[in-house]
């Protein structure tokens, strides 16, 4: 078997030890079969994490690691750029790219397996891995897109809505490798090939769905996107946002930051157009009126509420920005360190 050239990807904000346990644990698990690197990203945490982080680094000349410390906090998929673009120019880029989040804990063989898979599957742009919480539970980590249909299900909060609807709770559970519309964005490995065709992350987006839009257009341009349930990965989830998951038996969960709501609205704009980027936002206020009403009744069973849901859909949702319809992908190094473009949007 070949030996395969892989470069992870790290980004940290203001977790410097989850990500050094992250790189620990990823080079104990790496395979003889691979050559792997890694580019550790700090987004400017402006806590002492660059510091930290470089001298971890410095104190293991023995592994690949290339450290970049950025001058600004632009965002998930903008300092993940800074890397790729790097790596893409480079006179050999590697075959693949390994998307890890710092709060994740790659398992025995994870990597081995995602590999595994996209040699086994060359239209295969993305594999994603399982995730698993701290207690070896799964938690979500493949999806159906985001659609009107889900959105009407989500925002009634109806667990059963989704069934009838034909389209579950967005989730794509399996116990064998499926593809998938999108897998989770805190571990999965990506052809280097496809990232050239289909472009690397919108940096309209400053964190949350640049995933999700990024693998929208790699299946647009006839990748196919996998997810490999072999390949285990602890998360810990929400460590630099403090938007952990909470036990489903919590009735209400903590709202959102305004960021999401805008990085959603962008997502629906870009790959919908416009006018479905408003539908969607009515369908999920059409179904959180149904959610209200079967609230009321003795037997009603809702999922999770958000906490001020309601206003802040009706705040980003309805009223989309021209600029959210237009992409922003870099394409190459010219455009390194050029100042991501939700900077420029209209608060």
């Amino acid at each position: 078997m070949r030996r395969s050239a892989i470069s992870t990807v790290i980004v940290n904000y203001r977790t410097p030890d989850l990500a050094k346990r992250c790189i620990n644990a990823l080079f104990a698990e790496t395979s003889e079969q691979v050559s792997l690197d890694v580019v550790l990203v700090d987004g400017h945490s402006d806590d002492g994490s660059a510091d930290e982080l470089r001298c971890f680094c410095e104190l293991h000349p023995s592994r690949a690691v290339q450290f970049l410390a950025l001058e600004q906090n632009g965002g998930f998929g903008w300092a993940n750029n800074q890397a790729l673009l790097r790596l893409l120019a480079h006179d050999d880029p590697p075959e693949f790219v390994y998307m890890l989040n710092p709060d994740a804990i790659v398992q025995a063989d994870a990597l081995a397996r995602l590999l595994a898979l996209m040699r086994r599957m060359p239209d295969c742009a993305a594999v994603g891995s399982q995730l698993l919480n701290g207690n070896g539970e799964r938690l979500g980590s493949a999806f159906r897109f985001p659609s009107l249909r889900l959105e009407f299900a989500r925002g009634s909060r109806i667990s059963k809505l989704g069934d009838w609807l034909g389209v579950g709770n967005g989730l794509v559970v399996s116990d064998v490798a499926v593809e998938c519309d999108w897998a989770t964005g805190a571990s999965f490995l990506v052809r280097t090939a496809s990232l050239r065709q289909a472009g690397v992350f919108d940096d309209g987006f400053f964190l949350y769905f640049e995933d999700i839009e990024l693998m929208w257009r790699l299946r647009k341009h006839g990748w196919a996107i996998w997810y490999e349930p072999a390949s285990r990965v602890i998360h810990v989830g929400g460590a630099a946002t403090g938007l952990n998951s909470l036990p489903a038996t919590s009735r209400t969960a903590p709202p959102r930051p305004a960021y999401w709501y805008k990085a959603r609205c962008r997502y629906f704009a870009l790959t919908r157009g416009r006018t479905l980027a408003r539908f969607a936002t009515l369908a999920w206020l059409l179904g959180s009126g149904l959610g209200i009403v079967r609230k009321l009744l003795p037997f009603g069973n809702v999922r999770q509420d958000v906490t001020g849901e309601l206003r802040d859909m009706l705040r980003y949702g309805l009223i989309v920005p021209s600029s959210d319809c237009v992409p922003a992908i870099p394409h190459d190094v010219s455009e390194i360190g050029r100042a991501p473009a939700w900077q420029s949007y209209a608060v």
